[in-house]
């Protein structure tokens, strides 16, 4: 999982001040593993950390491609 804060919907917005990655990184991108990213989500359901709150931006010409 790569998780680019610049390519997500939720930048500069309160959820991106309460996301995991923000505490992690300054602006991204991050890379995880599998093994990674089940960590944090099994961390975020156990109210340890913050959720990933990733929204991947959807511009035009992606949706007409699919």
């Amino acid at each position: 999982m790569i998780i680019d804060c610049s390519t997500c919907a939720m930048q500069h917005t309160e959820a991106c001040d309460d996301c995991i990655v923000t505490a992690l990184i300054d602006g991204g991108p991050l890379t995880l593993d599998g093994g990674e990213s089940a960590a944090l989500e099994n961390l975020a359901e156990a109210g340890l950390v913050a959720p990933i709150r990733l929204v991947p931006l959807v511009r035009p010409d992606d949706a007409a491609t699919g």
